[in-house]
């Protein structure tokens, strides 16, 4: 009999791992899998996933552990974060239900006993990167632990609001990113800096920053008197706007992956990212995309300019980044995952 996938993920909004949670579920359904998703109540998650076909979701409220009924026997429970790790823990403490783990970000985890348990008790804990999995062994040696990165969304693209993003932006070279406003992991502020140096020298260049966070007001204190840069918030269309893009920065602090590249590559815009966590992993320097070293702004700025005027060495490095992240499909992602659960 083929076992219920019981899907954990207990995040307040919807980043990167609830899109990839998304995507795999679909996939899974494709492949008639029976699954469950257990969210937080009124998540995010919940409305993208409302129309899966032999999906249940079942939403909860804290704290989670008192909901553990809600699993039956013959499931196999995926966590999908931190939250989502513990309640499938004390489901395999108490009632033998087996699960696996997938971590996402390269934060340090803490070196305690239950870090210890929760790992090494997993069937197996996933990593989207070596970065990733080297952190889980620190912390619990005898982990069963693979690597399965991050999908591509592969969202159609509306070519009307393409045309009117396009528009708005008329005449300019427009550098984008897509990220939580979160500076202490994503660094936009590198951007804002780099904003301000080359308003007066190259008044053709806009950057157009896509998504929501807690840094956003103070961002835009600090870009108060810029014409060259655009905060968005948050959109449901990402993939619209990575279209418009002429060329893509990422100046991540800290990155587990950065899945959001592999969309960037997919569509077919060039990359700029810095030399952190997972990200090598995917982009391999001055071949499909360009790296700098983390919290060098300098670098950053002197490779915007240099690749501004390098039409060539766009087209280059597209064209490679096309050809590369078709291996990060969602199709290869859950093959990889049903290889897991079948085990």
């Amino acid at each position: 009999m083929q076992k219920i996938i019981t899907h954990a993920n207990f995040a307040k909004g919807f980043r990167g791992g609830e899109r990839q949670t998304q995507l795999l579920i679909e996939q899974l359904s494709l492949h008639g899998y029976k699954q469950k998703l257990l969210v937080r109540k009124n998540s995010e998650l919940t409305k993208r996933c409302i129309d899966i076909k032999n999906l249940e979701i079942i939403e909860i409220s804290k704290p989670y552990i008192l909901h553990l009924n809600k699993i039956k026997n013959g499931s196999i429970i995926h966590a999908h974060e931190t939250k989502a790790l513990q309640f499938a823990y004390f489901a395999n403490l108490l009632k033998k239900i087996p699960y696996i783990v997938t971590r996402r970000v390269d934060n340090t985890l803490k070196t305690n006993f239950l870090n210890t348990l929760m790992y090494t008790n997993a069937k197996a804990s996933v990593a989207l990167s070596r970065v990733i999995e080297k952190e889980i062994l620190r912390v619990a040696p005898k982990a069963i632990t693979k690597i399965i990165p991050s999908a591509f969304s592969d969202i159609k693209i509306n070519d009307k609001n393409v045309m009117k993003i396009k528009k708005r932006f008329e005449k300019k070279f427009l550098i984008g990113h897509v990220g939580a406003l979160d500076d202490k992991h994503k660094g936009q502020s590198m951007i804002i800096d780099i904003a301000k140096k080359i308003q007066i020298s190259h008044p053709e260049i806009h950057f157009l920053l896509v998504g929501g966070g807690c840094d956003e007001e103070h961002f835009k204190e600090m870009a108060e008197e810029l014409t060259n840069i655009t905060f968005e918030g948050f959109v449901n269309n990402v993939n619209d706007y990575i279209r418009c893009f002429d060329m893509f920065v990422f100046p991540s602090r800290n990155e587990g992956l950065g899945s959001t590249l592999l969309d960037v590559m997919n569509i077919g815009v060039p990359i700029i990212a810095s030399r952190v966590g997972g990200i090598p992993d995917i982009i391999n320097n001055n071949q499909n995309g360009l790296l700098f070293d983390i919290n060098n702004p300098e670098e950053l700025e002197k490779l915007i300019i240099s690749l501004y005027t390098d039409k060539e060495k766009m087209d280059f490095l597209v064209s490679n980044a096309k050809k590369t992240v078709q291996i990060y499909s969602a199709q290869n992602m859950a093959a990889s995952y049903i290889k897991l659960y079948e085990e």
